[in-house]
């Protein structure tokens, strides 16, 4: 598998360095930022191999890997939903994604899930994007530090996650409520449909309840990432209030 961009293959090595088997960087830069990124590498005794800039081109079809390229080990480990429910916590935070295609969608939602400590990402193994090179360069380095779960059946998980006594709310136009008169207390799983058609049927049908995202606008509804956004501050938010936190 290959990473691109400073900020995936930055995270990487923080991360996970022994992942990392060759780092191609370009060898035109001599910027600050890539002088930072070489002594990282020293520092992790990691190989790195001076490029032309379109030699890096041609190894993912483009030029927006920034002067910077890592071959990795893709066999990352995910981990499973049986350990993560093991080790829950009173109020853990998840984000189930119903059928996500977009790759620029799932890197943004794992930004988003790194920023207010959501446990993990739970998503269907099947009609779904997956954790590739471009969802790992647009996550900035949260696909290192966000638990990425994938499922066989999700409506099966979702039944795991209540089981486990955490309230599975899913997102929809015509939800029950409004997102903002809804009280979000104890551990939840927030549930978002894909970018066309939402939700599929049984996934809507193992939630526990549907809430709205009340819109002022002429628009009808909101980029998943946006939306993941909204969800993941309101409910913290509300938890800090509990707290007496501002």
């Amino acid at each position: 598998m290959l990473l691109f961009g400073f900020h995936a293959v930055s995270g990487r090595i923080r991360q996970n360095p022994q992942s990392i088997q060759e780092i191609y960087l370009d060898q035109a830069r001599r910027d600050p930022r890539s002088r930072q990124l070489v002594e990282l590498l020293e520092a992790h005794k990691i190989k790195v191999s001076l490029l032309e800039s379109g030699r890096l081109d041609g190894m993912i079809g483009s030029g927006r890997h920034q002067g910077v390229i890592a071959k990795v080990d893709d066999s990352r480990k995910y981990v499973a939903l049986e350990d993560l429910l093991d080790s829950l916590e009173e109020e853990a935070l998840f984000l189930v994604l119903d059928g996500i295609q977009d790759p620029h969608n799932l890197g943004a939602c794992l930004r988003v899930a790194d920023a207010f400590g959501v446990n993990a990402i739970i998503a269907p193994k099947d009609r779904a994007v997956g954790l590739n090179a471009t969802a790992a360069k647009v996550a900035s380095g949260a696909a290192e530090t966000v638990p990425y779960v994938t499922v066989t059946n999700l409506a099966r998980a979702l039944r795991q996650l209540k089981e486990a006594g955490i309230a599975v709310i899913g997102t929809a136009e015509d939800g029950d409520s409004d997102i903002y008169e809804t009280a979000l207390e104890g551990p939840i799983a927030w549930v978002l449909g894909s970018e066309g058609s939402g939700m599929r049927r049984l996934t809507r049908e193992n939630c526990d309840r549907l809430v709205r995202i009340p819109m002022e606008g002429m628009v009808e509804s909101l980029n998943v990432s946006v939306t993941s956004g909204i969800l993941m501050y309101e409910t913290c938010r509300q938890r800090r209030t509990r707290r007496g936190k501002k």
